[in-house]
């Protein structure tokens, strides 16, 4: 007798998991999310955006890390210019700046403006 559908279906997202995070890894992606606690905006992303974006081919391929506008840059990172607004999502390629989102554009021009970043980074 034959694996269960569920066992099959299991089989496949794991598998379509490690090609996504093979991906990835080999890409050396990330988007940095750099916020401030009280940004309005921030949490606008964060109730329509941030649960769903982990599953995402986008967050496959790039996946998010936060970081507060007043900290130090993560350990790694690599700016072409300081942060000034909440949020501004920066894509990075091995820790380095390849191109930003400043503000928050809304769900629509988000996904739009992130995909052509990712595309230009890769």
């Amino acid at each position: 007798m034959g694996k269960s559908i569920f066992a099959r279906v299991a089989t496949l997202f794991f598998t379509l998991g490690l090609c996504a995070a093979t991906a990835a890894s080999a890409q050396n992606l990330e988007l940095l999310m750099v916020e401030d606690e009280g940004c309005v905006y921030c949490a606008q992303w964060h109730a329509e955006i941030g649960p769903e974006f982990p599953i995402t081919p986008e967050g496959q391929t790039a996946p998010l890390r936060q970081t507060d506008i007043d900290d130090p840059l993560p350990d790694g990172v690599t700016l072409a210019r300081r942060a000034v607004y909440t949020p501004t999502f920066v894509v990075l390629k091995d820790g380095a700046e390849t191109g930003r989102i400043e503000g928050y554009p809304g769900e629509e021009f988000f996904w739009f403006l992130l995909g052509q970043l990712i595309d230009a980074a890769g």
